[in-house]
């Protein structure tokens, strides 16, 4: 596909195991949704990314407190089925679909090689949760120099006021937090 500029729309942990965490998520794959329509019209990218393990997670260390956990409560799931995209979100066959290994998009993964290779340096993030995936992905980005949208009404975290905090006073710290018709416009 030929791309129109240098940015991406990255839909971060918008899979089957993770939504089913979330509580109310009908709003979220809405607006995912519609942000994804907006990026295919505009000819931008659309990257996913999925965390994902083998079957039986030999990838986790005990002694990561988080992974470790999610680990027990996981342990009898199908990963192939763990790691499908919402059906409503689901990538076109040529779009990119990165697994991760750990909370960042780009921690034990080639986002970065796929990155490089498209000549991205604008990354628009959508995602759950607002305090894993977008936080840390946002992070390592703004240390590597890329440029930076939060999608704010694109991202949700299982504590509304954790979400409220980043997006209101630490993401604009590092990057543009606009919502979804703001971006689509």
């Amino acid at each position: 596909m030929k791309q129109n500029t240098e940015t991406a729309l990255l839909v971060m942990d918008m899979q089957m195991g993770t939504l089913a965490m979330l509580p109310s998520a009908g709003a979220l794959i809405g607006n995912v949704a519609q942000a994804i329509a907006a990026a295919r019209e505009k000819k931008i990218p659309v990257i996913y990314v999925v965390v994902g393990f083998r079957q039986g997670m030999p990838e986790i260390d005990m002694n990561n407190k988080s992974f470790s956990a999610f680990k027990e409560r996981l342990v009898n799931v199908n990963m192939v089925d763990f790691m499908k995209v919402h059906q409503d979100l689901e990538p076109l066959a040529d779009e990119v679909t990165v697994v991760k290994r750990r909370v960042s998009a780009f921690a034990g993964s080639d986002f970065e090689i796929i990155l490089r290779s498209f000549g991205i340096k604008h990354l628009v993030l959508t995602g759950i949760a607002t305090s894993g995936v977008v936080l840390s992905t946002l992070r390592e980005a703004a240390d590597k120099d890329y440029r930076l949208t939060v999608l704010a009404d694109c991202c949700a975290d299982g504590d509304e006021e954790v979400h409220r905090v980043l997006t209101t006073k630490i993401f604009p710290r590092h990057a543009d937090v606009i919502a979804l018709e703001d971006w689509v416009k």
